[in-house]
């Protein structure tokens, strides 16, 4: 359900007793109803919760002592669009040198150089977390620019690969398996235990790549 000047939520699910997991219809509405929590978190009008965690079309609030009332409460809302400039922002070097370069070269219909050069210039945010500590999905890229997995995935990726996989960028924080198409590489530590927080890269973090080199 949509409202006047803001999205509205789809349907508000239980999960045991203590939680409660809202739909969203959009990636971008997910994005704006987890900054709109946090919003409410920070100015006291969200009744105490012990973790929000935001996904593709969804966002789930656990440790919630009335999830019946919350639950009422939810559809009511009229949630506005993200405002970007109100999240943090990381800048990652990036040397656009990926093994799979040209392939996206290819989809997008333009050179290597001009991959590189409107990836970098475009500002993602991170929408959720997973796959891996540290991974964040990041989204920015219009539709016409989104590309598939690869057909057959990599058996080993390494840490600080930057890949794309449909409406996604990703950065990998650990060598591991993948199948996203890899385009650059940066050294910036996305997942480090002895830093806090650990993570670079959180829900709602703002993301620019910066260009440090492409192939030669």
């Amino acid at each position: 359900m949509s409202t006047a000047g803001g999205y509205g939520i789809q349907r508000v699910l239980p999960v045991g007793r203590h939680a409660l997991l809202v739909e969203v219809a959009t990636a971008e509405e997910a994005q704006a109803l987890h900054a709109e929590l946090l919003r409410r978190r920070d100015a006291g009008t969200l009744p105490p919760v012990r973790e929000i965690v935001p996904a593709a079309r969804t966002v789930l609030l656990d440790g919630l002592a009335d999830p019946r009332g919350l639950a009422a409460a939810l559809p009511r809302w009229d949630i506005p669009p993200v405002a970007a400039a109100d999240a943090p922002l990381v800048v990652l070097p990036v040397r656009y040198d990926g093994a799979d370069l040209a392939e996206v070269a290819a989809l997008w219909g333009m050179s290597e150089d001009e991959v590189a050069r409107v990836h970098s210039g475009t500002e993602f945010r991170v929408a959720f977390c997973g796959f891996a500590p540290g991974f964040g999905y990041l989204t920015g890229l219009p539709e016409r620019l989104h590309v598939p997995r690869r057909t057959t995935p990599r058996t080993s990726v390494p840490a600080g690969a930057v890949g794309l996989a449909g409406p996604y960028t990703g950065v990998y924080p650990r060598s591991s398996p993948g199948g996203w198409q890899i385009i650059g590489r940066t050294d910036a530590a996305l997942w480090d235990p002895d830093r806090e927080p650990a993570a670079l890269l959180a829900p709602g973090t703002r993301v620019r790549f910066e260009e440090r080199g492409r192939r030669a």
